[in-house]
């Protein structure tokens, strides 16, 4: 079985000094971690990738040093499993909009897309669009969320919500 942690907008020292005690629980048994943008700083990269091969896409905030390292857009495969990750931002339509879009081309399973900092998850065309939220700046959300993927025989995509320790 292989785990998936995928995150977004952790707007890090900015929305939120450190990662959440609940996402690093999960990224120490992590075989991979996806960041869909929106870092802010490359020292959270150091951090997930001190506990796992991390990669990701970068953010709309995020400098030069990130933008030029992940890039905008990628698509990650897992066996047969496919899937695409954009940050979302731009202009004109949703969120959700743009990162279907941005895959049209493409064969993926899974867009992951961020920006919005609202967890979403839903098909489209036989594809799973997901938004993990945020982790860090929930904003008018109810709870701090990321998203778990395990695939085994099968796959299992789900947020985990949580409420911040104190």
């Amino acid at each position: 079985m292989q785990k998936i942690v995928i995150l977004s907008d952790t707007h890090i020292p900015v929305r939120a000094k450190k990662l959440p005690q609940r996402l690093v629980e999960e990224c120490q048994s992590a075989d991979f971690i996806i960041h869909a943008g929106d870092w802010q700083t490359l020292d959270v990269y150091y951090e997930l990738a001190a506990y796992t091969k991390t990669d990701g896409v970068t953010g709309n905030v995020d400098p030069w040093e990130i933008a030029d390292r992940f890039g905008k857009k990628k698509i990650f495969a897992f066996g047969d499993l496919k899937v695409g990750v954009i940050h979302g931002d731009g202009s004109r339509k949703t969120t959700e909009q743009r990162a279907f879009e941005a895959f049209a081309e493409e064969q993926v399973d899974i867009i992951v897309f961020g920006h919005s900092h609202i967890p979403m998850m839903r098909e489209v065309d036989g594809i799973t669009l997901f938004n993990p939220g945020s982790p860090t700046d929930k904003r008018k959300q109810p709870q701090y969320s990321f998203g778990l993927l395990e695939i085994g025989d099968t796959w299992n995509l789900r947020h985990i919500f949580f409420d911040k320790e104190h």
